[in-house]
């Protein structure tokens, strides 16, 4: 049987550290949480693989992921949640970044267009311990306009237009963390608020599956 607390723990320091990660909140939040209890169960030999794992299939057909540790933790460094901080998390699959982000935040909302991933999250959540955080049903792009403003949004995978209905849900100095381009080798890009206005920063390259509900758009690449 995989020692999966070893598993994880080389997960850290090979895959994540080495990548450029060095926020002690991000690496003990990623040490932390079993990334292969949001695994299905025939699938968590995989759960600490170097790679997108696809991990469920949402009622549309499409095909949900965890994104590749070196990726997610390089947006948990960029998007910084800290420990007052209200998350609003998109696309949250099994609930593997959701639970990340309750460890480091004050609260999070995670938002599945999906009923029954929604379900399988909130049970994930639950036979975790993780008290901080609630999974809601509505559409990805849409965010979760009843409980804004949000400190932080993290978008769960790679997004083909500009989040306009997400940026209008960021408190002043909000940062909104995604993986942004129309190609699947895109760029992870960081907006924050201030005074009202929105201004962004593009850091690194990613190859992430894209995230259903975020319609294709020529400005993608501005």
């Amino acid at each position: 049987m995989m020692d999966f607390a070893l598993a994880r723990t080389n997960m850290v320091k090979s895959q994540v550290q080495t990548n450029g990660v060095i926020d002690p909140r991000v690496i003990a939040a990623l040490r932390a949480t079993p990334r292969e209890a949001y695994v299905p169960r025939a699938m968590r030999d995989f759960a600490y693989a170097d790679k997108n794992l696809c991990v469920a299939t949402d009622a549309a057909g499409n095909a949900r992921y965890l994104m590749e540790p070196r990726t997610f933790g390089r947006m948990l460094q960029l998007a910084a949640p800290g420990v007052e901080d209200c998350v609003l998390n998109i696309g949250c699959a099994t609930g593997y970044a959701t639970a990340v982000l309750a460890a480091l935040a004050q609260s999070v909302i995670a938002v599945e267009a999906d009923e029954a991933l929604s379900q399988a999250a909130s049970a994930n959540l639950e036979a975790q311990g993780v008290t901080n955080a609630v999974c809601v049903t509505g559409p990805l792009a849409a965010g979760w306009q009843r409980e804004a403003p949000f400190d932080v949004i993290f978008v769960n995978g790679r997004i083909r237009c500009r989040p306009d209905a997400l940026l209008a849900q960021l408190r002043d100095l909000g940062r909104l963390v995604a993986v942004y381009g129309d190609e699947r080798i895109a760029r992870i890009r960081l907006w924050t608020k201030r005074g009202g206005a929105i201004s962004h920063v593009d850091e690194f390259d990613a190859a992430i599956p894209a995230l259903p509900g975020f319609a294709r758009s020529e400005r993608a690449a501005a």
